[in-house]
């Protein structure tokens, strides 16, 4: 009995531990760009850097909160968004399923793979003006931008997840008489799981990077926008503003994107 009541204690104290484990990844996910930003207030004070390039955290701040209180950088955040949120829908949607297809059948994946393999190193920003001729100035060429960011991460990353499964799952469905969709939904959607937020991950990524591209060309509202006109102005306060925010954003991101690989991947999260 007593050796019972002691593997149950044992048991309760390594699950504490787990739960103690993730506190303390979360707590040092916010902790390192805040010491980040701490370590750059301490060199701009004391004339370590030259803040006319590099100027205080503490006096961005003050120009971040005369953006939210005159409504501008609320008004570029949303045209961010919007256009990210889209560009999620028309790119990454797509690459999951066109992944997860070629990832289960070889004739699809031989006929598709040398194309994804031709166009995928082309550098984004140097279709731009391709993208800018076909769908004008306005929002349809910067969501498809983010969407072609977005679409091949998450698609290179769903297919190499299926094609990790193992065989033999694939096989126990077939004699359990699974159709099609079940072995999508049942065997290679959660199978693939892991590698597809990874995608999901690198793919949110990318089209911060390029939606920001994007608005600075031809566009009048977004964060990229705001960082061009304040180069052109030279309000240099104004430019970090926006850097701060997408770097912010892509923290949020990524700490959403991790809750939410935790509940879809638990058996990952707990390694």
């Amino acid at each position: 009995m007593s050796e019972i009541v002691h593997n149950v204690a044992k048991a309760s104290s390594k699950k504490s531990f787990a739960i103690s484990a993730g506190n303390i990844d979360r707590i040092m996910n916010i902790a390192s760009p805040l010491g980040l930003l701490l370590l750059w207030e301490v060199a701009a004070r004391f004339g370590w850097i030259d803040v006319r390039f590099f100027p205080a955290p503490s006096k961005i701040f003050v120009t971040m909160l005369e953006l939210i209180q005159n409504g501008q950088l609320w008004i570029h955040l949303k045209a961010s968004m919007y256009r990210l949120f889209w560009g999620f829908v028309w790119g990454g949607v797509p690459a999951l399923l066109l992944g997860i297809s070629m990832g289960l059948n070889r004739t699809l994946r031989s006929i598709m793979d040398p194309l994804v393999s031709a166009t995928y190193p082309i550098p984004k920003s140097a279709i731009l003006p391709l993208i800018l001729l076909i769908f004008g100035l306005g929002e349809p060429s910067k969501v498809v931008m983010v969407a072609i960011g977005l679409f091949f991460p998450i698609l290179i990353n769903t297919m190499a997840g299926v094609l990790e499964i193992q065989k033999i799952y694939f096989d126990v469905s077939k004699n359990f008489g699974a159709d099609r969709y079940q072995v999508f939904m049942t065997v290679a959607l959660p199978g693939a799981m892991p590698l597809i937020m990874t995608g999901v991950k690198l793919g949110v990524g990318m089209g911060l990077i390029l939606i920001s591209l994007a608005e600075m060309i031809g566009a009048k509202s977004g964060l990229g926008y705001m960082m061009w006109n304040a180069w052109e102005i030279l309000s240099v306060e104004t430019m970090y503003v926006g850097l701060l925010v997408i770097a912010a954003l892509g923290v949020l991101f990524t700490v959403v994107l991790n809750e939410i690989e935790r509940y879809l991947v638990p058996w990952k999260a707990a390694r």
